[in-house]
Parts: C-alpha cells; sequence; structure tokens
C-alpha cells in the first residue's frame, strides 16, 4: 500500500473512530465522501481546465479535456472505496481484502488506459493537420504510429494490472521471450512483410492515393498502408492486396509521384503521304485544346516522329490532372480525331503493298492475254 492511502486511511480511521464506532457505517460515509470529492474535481478542476482551454484555438485541448472527466472521476471514486475497504479489513479477512484492492486499483488502471486509447486519434490526427511542425505524422505514417501506440498502451497496461494483483512478471517475460523466439522462426514471412511496411511507411516510395504501376502488371490507386500488406484499387474497383514484402522488392512506378499528380498521354496516328504537316499539326493541337479535360499548362503539343512504311507518323502528347483518367482521355482524343480528319479530309491509311512484275519467265502465259486470242 502506498504511503499516502496509508496516511489517508490513518486519518479517515482517527474521525470515523470519532462519529461511528460501526466500521459498515464509517465506509458508507468514506464511500459517500470519495464520490462527493470526485464529482467536485469533476467540475471544478476538470471544468476549470475546459474553460481555459476553450480560448484556444486548436480543438484537441478541447477534446482531450472533455476525455478526462471519466478518468479523474474514477480514480478518485475508487480511491474513496480502498480507504473504505482497508477501514473493513478485519471484517474482510486476509484473503478478501487483496482481492478487493486489486479490482480497485485495476480499476483505476483501466479507466486511464481508455483515457489513453481514447485521446490517441484526435492527437494524432491534430498532428497531421499541422505537417509544418509534426513532419513525421503525415497521412501514410499515422496508421503505423496509432497502432503501435495502441499496442504500448496496452502492453503497458496490462503489466500494471499485473503488478496491481502482486503477480510476478519474471517468468511471463521469460516466456514470452521464448514464445517469441519460436514465431519468428515459424512465422518468418509474416515478420519479413511486417518490417517492409515499416521500411515503406519511412521511406515513402508511394503514398495513400497514388496510382502506382508495378512490374507485374498492377495498376492502381492505393487505399491503404499496412503493417502486412498494401491495398490497391485497379479501374475495375477491384481491390489487389499485395504483401509488403512483395512491394518491398518490386520494381513500382509511381504515376502521382513527383509532387504533381498531372500525367503525360500520348496518342499516335498516321496519316497519308501527300498530306499537309502544318494542317495536320494544326488539327491535332485543336483536338486536345478543345477537350476540356486536358491541362493548359504545360500545354498540349504534336510532334511528327517517323516516316513510317505507310504513313507519316504523328503523336499527340497532353497532359491531364491525374493518372485516373487515362483511359477515359485517350478514348475521347481518338473519337475527335476520327471524325475531325474525316471532316479535314485527312486519310488515314492502312497497310497495303502494290506488286508490279517486271517479267514473267519464260513458258508462262500472260494473265491479261485472253485465252484463245492470237498473239
Amino acid at each position: 500500500m502506498i504511503p499516502e492511502i496509508e496516511n489517508i486511511t490513518e486519518t479517515s480511521s482517527q474521525w470515523l473512530d470519532a462519529l461511528s464506532p460501526n466500521p459498515w457505517v464509517a465506509a458508507l460515509i468514506l464511500v459517500v465522501a470519495g464520490l462527493i470529492v470526485a464529482k467536485l474535481a469533476d467540475l471544478v478542476l476538470v471544468g476549470l481546465l475546459s474553460r481555459l482551454l476553450a480560448k484556444t484555438e486548436n480543438r484537441i485541448d478541447d477534446t482531450i479535456a472533455e476525455l478526462l472527466h471519466k478518468p479523474v472521476f474514477t480514480s478518485l471514486a475508487v480511491t474513496g472505496l480502498i480507504v473504505a475497504a482497508h477501514t473493513l479489513s478485519d471484517q474482510l479477512g486476509d484473503k478478501l481484502l487483496p482481492i478487493v484492492l486489486s479490482l480497485l486499483k485495476s480499476m483505476i488502471i483501466l479507466s486511464w488506459v481508455l483515457f489513453f486509447l481514447r485521446a490517441t486519434s484526435p492527437v494524432l490526427s491534430s498532428m497531421e493537420s499541422n505537417k509544418t511542425r509534426f513532419k513525421f505524422a503525415q497521412k501514410d505514417t499515422v496508421p503505423l504510429i496509432r497502432n503501435l501506440a495502441m499496442v504500448l498502451l496496452v502492453l503497458t497496461g496490462a503489466y500494471a494490472i499485473l503488478v496491481a494483483w502482486d503477480i510476478n512478471v519474471t517468468g511471463f517475460v521469460a516466456s514470452a521471450g521464448i514464445v517469441g523466439l519460436a514465431l519468428s522462426f515459424a512465422a518468418q514471412d509474416t515478420l519479413s512483410h511486417l518490417f517492409a511496411g515499416v521500411a515503406i511507411l519511412a521511406d515513402r516510395p508511394y503514398r495513400i492515393g497514388d496510382y502506382i504501376v508495378l512490374d507485374t502488371g498492377e495498376r492502381g490507386a492505393v487505399t491503404a498502408i499496412g503493417l502486412r500488406t498494401t491495398r490497391l484499387m485497379t479501374r475495375d474497383d477491384v481491390e489487389v492486396s499485395i504483401p509488403n514484402g512483395v512491394m518491398g522488392s518490386a520494381k513500382i512506378v509511381n504515376e502521382s509521384g513527383g509532387g504533381d499528380t498531372r500525367y503525360r498521354i500520348r496518342v499516335s496516328v498516321g496519316v497519308a503521304y501527300g498530306s499537309d504537316v502544318d494542317h495536320v499539326l494544326s488539327v491535332l493541337e485543336g483536338i486536345a485544346l478543345a477537350n476540356n479535360a486536358v491541362c493548359r499548362t504545360p500545354e498540349p503539343r504534336v510532334r511528327f516522329r517517323a516516316f513510317g512504311p505507310s504513313s507519316l507518323d504523328f503523336e499527340l502528347l497532353a497532359w491531364i490532372i491525374e493518372p485516373s483518367l487515362r483511359g477515359l482521355l485517350v478514348h475521347e482524343l481518338n473519337c475527335a480525331i476520327y471524325r475531325r480528319f474525316t471532316e479535314e479530309k485527312i486519310v488515314i491509311p492502312f497497310p497495303q503493298q502494290d506488286v508490279w512484275v517486271r517479267q514473267l519467265p519464260d513458258g508462262t502465259r500472260d494473265v491479261t492475254t485472253p485465252k484463245g486470242a492470237d498473239t
């Protein structure tokens, strides 16, 4: 028993002996006094703190003050119960008293563990919104920090409860070490995915919302980065979960990287030999500028790429707002090119070959001469 509670118990026992010789009545008085003190502390201390913090612009402190009501009230009220239990030590006995005290201490520990668990999310969200001050709290690192904080709080609370019950934790620590060693060999792949997930969150080759393409062909937006897997939402609205161990060793093309989500698309088209090159360039640029989804900065441009076997090969280069629009914009530009070329009488050729026979082999009849004609 901590010295403060001993002093409180001795002082309260002297007062209660004067008020009532019955220990049960004295315990009841202590319980009621604890509830009154807890309510006054809740109204005065937490209420005053809430009013002071309400003047600040940040809303996180208001949330923390609101969450403090339950643990403060519970701690003081249960402290009254602990003092009351000590006054009933003779009635409860040496076996029941430690159990009652351990239960009451566990209630205080649980109230504060729940407080910190509830406060973790709003605190991290506030840090994430203040990116200039808390650079480590980013959209993709906050889930990892939240999970680690919750695991740490649960373990700390469990350790405190074991201590409150006077349970020797040395054996548990040794057993946990042996179990952890066995699990490390049995779950090597899982552990590799976990460490790869931490490395991805630290190195940040991609973030939530980025559009990435893997060397295996998967392409989609990153929807979540977990400790074990990364999830992509493809253009077919199919979510693909990829182990972080695979993501850590794969070649990844981040189409949303570089600080700008704009993406350049390429539309290739061929025109017939003899076409007016300047006219083709002007028509293709006008088609790109007529589409509202095409960015004006940088401006779309057209390049004459090559003299093809059957056509003059051009390429229209245009920038779009985000990579997910690539398929739709290529479709719209192809349709617009075909319609406009038809209007402008610009011929889109198809591969063809002309075969010229200079001389037929001896003894071969000329197919152009009718059978039976006089040669």
